[in-house]
C-alpha cells in the first residue's frame, strides 16, 4: 500500500510540474506583435492616427474576449497616459472576441492638442471571461452584514460584466511600476522575497526600475494594498469588482447563458467551490492550492495552475491561491474615523477547505499589505 500510495504521489507531482511549464509557457499579458502606428488625413482633411496589431491568442472569443488597452507618451516614455476609449474605433480595442489582425483609429487628434509625431504607444491584452446578465443566488452579505449604508440585501439582478480569467500577475504588476512606480509608490520592501512575491527594486528616486526574479512572474501578485490594487486597475482602465460580482463568478448564474436566453441552467446554483462541491481534495485530486503542500506548491501557484476546476463560466483561482481584494466596504461602529476595512473574498493558499469556499470573507484594513491577498479586475 505504501508504494502504490508514493507511486500515486510521484505521478500527481509530475502532472503538477507539466502543468506548470505548460501555464508558464504563455505570456502574462496575451500575445500582441507587429505594431504599426501611422499618421493619415480624414476626409475632412484633418488627422488621425492608425494603430495596427496583431492579437496571437487563439483561445480568445466571445464567452472568454480580450481586454485591450493602449498607453501613449508624448516626452519619450517619462509619462504615459491611458488613451480614452471614447477616441476610438474600428475592431482592436475594449473587448476583442477574435485573434487576428486588428486595426483602431483615433481620431480628433490635432483637437487635443497632441503632437502626432512625438506619439509613443504601448498595447497590452488580458484575458477576460464574460458574465451574461442576469440573477443568480447569493449566499452571503456584502460588508459582512455590518457596513450601515447598507439596509437591505443586495441586488442580485446584474446586467452583464466582464471579469479577468486569472488573478494579477507579478510580471504585470512590475510592468505597472516599470511606467507609474518611478518614485517607488505601489512597491515595498517585502517584495522582494522571492519565496513570495520577488519584484526587485534598483536604481535611485526617482528612477527606480523593476524586474521580477525568475519563475516568479505567472504567479499571483500579492503585498499590494487596496490601494495598490485600485490604482493597478485604473492604469488599466478597470475596477474591482464587488463582492456581489465576485461572487456570480465564483457560483454561476441560474442560467449561466443568462436571462436573456435561459438555455443553459446551472446545476448547482448554490454550489460551494467553483467546481460544484466536492472537496477541495476530495478523492484524492487537488482543485485549487489550499492548506499545505499537498497541492504540489511551497507557496503561490502560476495562475491557471488548477484551470479544470475553473468557476462555470471559465475563472481561474477564485478559490484559494491568494485571497482577492473588492471594493466593498466593512464597517462597524468600532471603526469609526478610520478609514473601513475592506472585504477580502476567495480564501488563500494558507486557508482550510471552509475558508475557500463561496460565502466565506475577511475583512482587511485596505493599507495592509499581505503575502497572501492579490486582486483581479471587472469591466462593466
Amino acid at each position: 500500500m505504501i508504494i502504490y500510495m508514493n507511486i500515486f504521489r510521484s505521478i500527481f507531482l509530475v502532472m503538477i510540474v507539466l502543468l506548470w511549464f505548460t501555464v508558464n509557457a504563455f505570456s502574462q499579458w496575451l500575445d500582441i506583435t507587429d505594431v504599426k502606428i501611422k499618421k493619415e488625413m480624414t476626409e475632412m482633411a484633418g488627422p488621425e492616427i492608425v494603430i495596427e496589431y496583431d492579437l496571437e491568442s487563439q483561445d480568445i472569443s466571445e464567452k472568454s474576449p480580450a481586454y485591450v488597452f493602449i498607453r501613449f507618451s508624448q516626452d519619450g516614455g517619462t509619462h504615459w497616459n491611458l488613451l480614452p476609449l471614447q477616441y476610438l474605433r474600428g475592431n482592436g480595442f475594449d473587448m476583442v472576441s477574435s485573434a487576428g489582425h486588428k486595426k483602431i483609429y483615433w481620431w480628433g487628434v490635432a483637437e487635443l492638442g497632441f503632437d502626432i509625431d512625438s506619439m509613443e504607444i504601448k498595447i497590452r491584452g488580458l484575458q477576460m471571461v464574460r458574465i451574461p446578465g442576469g440573477e443568480f443566488i447569493m449566499k452571503s452579505f456584502p460588508g459582512g452584514g455590518k457596513d450601515p449604508s447598507v439596509e437591505a440585501k443586495p441586488n442580485t439582478m446584474l446586467p452583464e460584466y466582464f471579469i479577468s480569467k486569472n488573478e494579477t500577475t507579478i510580471t504585470m504588476y512590475a510592468d505597472y511600476l516599470n511606467e507609474m512606480g518611478r518614485r517607488g509608490f505601489g512597491w515595498n520592501r517585502r517584495m522582494k522575497d522571492s519565496l513570495k512575491c520577488g519584484i526587485v527594486r534598483e536604481g535611485l528616486d526617482p528612477d527606480y526600475s523593476y524586474s521580477v526574479k525568475p519563475q516568479k512572474g505567472n504567479h499571483p501578485v500579492n503585498y499590494v494594498s487596496w490601494y495598490d490594487a485600485v490604482s493597478f486597475l485604473g492604469w488599466c482602465g478597470l475596477t474591482l469588482p464587488t463582492e456581489v460580482m465576485w461572487e456570480k463568478a465564483f457560483v454561476g448564474g441560474i442560467y449561466l447563458d443568462g436571462d436573456d436566453s435561459k438555455k443553459e441552467k446551472n446545476p448547482f446554483p448554490e454550489r460551494k467551490f467553483p467546481w460544484g462541491n466536492e472537496a477541495p481534495d476530495g478523492d484524492d485530486l487537488y482543485r485549487c492550492n489550499f492548506d499545505g503542500e499537498g497541492d504540489g506548491f511551497v507557496k503561490t501557484a502560476p495562475v491557471g495552475s488548477f484551470e479544470k476546476y475553473n468557476s462555470p463560466y471559465g475563472v481561474s483561482d477564485l478559490a484559494g491561491n491568494v485571497a482577492e481584494w473588492t471594493l466593498d466596504w466593512y464597517t462597524t461602529s468600532f471603526h469609526a474615523g478610520i478609514d473601513g476595512f475592506r472585504m477580502v473574498r476567495g480564501g488563500s493558499r494558507i486557508d482550510l477547505p471552509v475558508g475557500v469556499d463561496a460565502v466565506s470573507g475577511a475583512t482587511q484594513f485596505p493599507i495592509k499589505e499581505s503575502n497572501i491577498i492579490g486582486f483581479r479586475g471587472v469591466k462593466k
